[in-house]
């Protein structure tokens, strides 16, 4: 089996956080959270990491991170470009906002073609998610068998405003359901979510996708056409503003028994930067980690 590569999300706009937070510095020397994640990876065993990104966008990636990254891991770029979308849908007359990450996901096509891990560039997932995907990787992924590190959602929510997050059930520890619930928020030490203008109440052991997923490449082929049958509804119904994102594409194949997806759980708690009220927890405990000997004080060192 080849070796697998870690792939990133990091083309999106960040309308939320109202700036590039992919590559913003939560680390002493400057470092985002993208390198740490990055760094981890290469501790796991993973030699290669391509980056979705906008085409625009490179030279800031690689004067902000890829420059010293590619002295230890090989490293690529593929680009989510707006305009490449299936033939006869047209992109709707000032569109800027993205397709979502089941678009960017279609970006790795003929870029990756072995086994990968796909994570998201604002994500702190911590090592032992790494080490669990790279497991199952190395040790069980098939086509069609794929694998999804799961979190406690009370672990991943902000007091700064809501969150998207893909809530799960499992079977046998398998995922048997999951839903986008766009609108999840913490109160009292507790997760709640809006439905219909109402707030109702998470179980507090509900896991959730955090866009931390194990696949092989046959997974291009199986969410092209549920894109495409997407593209053609939503542009009428949302030109401006619809997208389509991977726990959804996952959903679908699930639901239709096109695969089975091994829950994977991780000992580490997650953390990131969704608004810019975020980034100084976020800098403190990337620092308490630094001081704990979890990282040197310059990475790649």
């Amino acid at each position: 089996m080849k070796k697998p590569t870690l792939v990133i999300l990091a083309a999106g706009m960040g309308s939320r956080y109202g700036g590039m937070k992919q590559i913003d510095g939560v680390g002493n020397h400057g470092e985002p959270i993208i390198e740490f994640s990055i760094y981890d990876a290469k501790e796991a065993g993973f030699e290669k990491v391509v980056l979705i990104i906008k085409r625009e966008h490179e030279e800031l990636f690689k004067s902000c991170l890829t420059d010293r990254v590619s002295k230890h891991m090989e490293v690529a770029f593929a680009y989510q470009d707006m305009l490449n979308i299936p033939e006869g849908i047209e992109v709707p007359e000032g569109r800027e906002k993205p397709w979502g990450t089941t678009h960017a996901l279609l970006a790795c096509k003929g870029v990756v073609n072995e086994p990968f891990a796909i994570i998201n560039a604002d994500d702190f997932y911590g090592k032992d998610a790494y080490k669990k995907i790279y497991n199952f990787l190395t040790t069980e992924v098939e086509d069609d068998h794929y694998g999804m590190v799961g979190y406690v959602c009370n672990n991943t929510l902000t007091d700064n405003g809501t969150v998207t997050r893909g809530v799960c059930e499992q079977e046998d520890g398998y995922l048997s359901h999951i839903v986008e619930i766009q609108k999840i928020a913490h109160k009292d030490g507790h997760a709640i979510y809006e439905e219909n203008g109402e707030w109702k109440d998470l179980p507090d052991d509900t896991l959730v996708s955090m866009n931390f997923w194990g696949f092989t490449p046959k997974i291009f082929d199986e969410v092209e056409g549920i894109f495409e049958n997407f593209l053609k509804d939503a542009i009428k119904e949302n030109p401006m503003k619809c997208e389509h994102v991977i726990p959804t594409a996952i959903g679908d194949l699930v639901k239709d028994k096109v695969c089975k997806v091994k829950m994977l759980s991780s000992e580490d708690q997650w953390f990131g930067v969704t608004y810019q009220e975020d980034k100084p927890l976020v800098v403190e405990k990337i620092q308490a980690m630094k001081d704990a000997g979890v990282y040197p004080d310059v990475l790649w060192d």
